[in-house]
């Protein structure tokens, strides 16, 4: 069975080279202590030995973080057996890498594969997401089972490249989507129900999380802002 994201999603920097990924798997730490449940691993400066290397140890700490929060009631399922739960972790175009890094998704962008491609090769309980931008032929969208769509607000990273969408039109763009969405680009806890309210399934950030003086404050404010939100309606 595939499985999509947590409602909170953070995006790892992108410029995370080999001099630094001990100092951001510290980072990465604090914030799963915290509570973050989900992380798409997007570092395009490190070699395939590197990602899988960072993939293995953010699983491991995202599995033993979701396991310590877990209640009883989290992991009996409705046989009587016992299912433990789990973190949640994407990794970024390198489909390749999926099964080795014990992926949950592989994540495309408009220079990956076009996710049909992908999705041939793909082991089956693998998801697929994808990067919506508004314009985009939402026929490619059906072969995903989520989309991160976005910039719903003024981004540097996006600055001069695409235009935010604004809670109304992104709105839009959210109504012809065929699958699950993440609102993604210049989310932070002082917006982040608002995208919710719209009928996001959940919210994707990378400054708000990993680009914070403090990770795990910053995911406790995010959280707090989506527990506190309108619920969505299902996409």
């Amino acid at each position: 069975m595939r499985r999509l994201p947590p409602r909170l999603l953070a995006l790892t920097p992108g410029t995370v080279g080999p001099a630094h990924v001990e100092r951001f798997a510290h980072a990465a730490a604090r914030a799963i202590a915290a509570g973050l449940e989900g992380v798409l691993l997007r570092e395009p400066e490190l070699s395939d030995r590197a990602v899988l290397e960072l993939a293995h140890a953010l699983r491991a700490r995202l599995d033993e973080g979701v396991s310590a929060a877990s209640a009883p009631a989290d992991v009996q399922r409705d046989d009587g057996a016992r299912s433990e739960r789990r973190g949640w972790l994407a990794v970024h175009d390198r489909v390749h890498l999926a099964r080795a890094a014990r992926a949950d998704a592989i994540h495309l962008g408009f220079r990956s594969l076009a996710p049909a491609d992908a999705r041939s090769v793909l082991p089956e309980d693998v998801a697929l997401g994808f990067s919506a931008h508004a314009g985009d032929d939402a026929a490619a969208w059906a072969a995903c089972d989520y989309l991160l769509l976005g910039p719903v607000h003024d981004t540097p990273s996006k600055r001069g490249v695409k235009e935010p969408l604004g809670l109304d039109g992104f709105a839009r763009e959210l109504a012809r989507a065929p699958r699950p969405v993440w609102a993604l680009g210049g989310i932070t806890a002082a917006n982040a129900g608002e995208a919710l309210a719209r009928g996001a399934r959940g919210v994707a950030v990378r400054a708000a999380v990993f680009g914070a003086g403090e990770p795990a404050l910053a995911v406790r404010a995010l959280l707090a802002a989506l527990d506190g939100a309108t619920s969505p309606r299902t996409p």
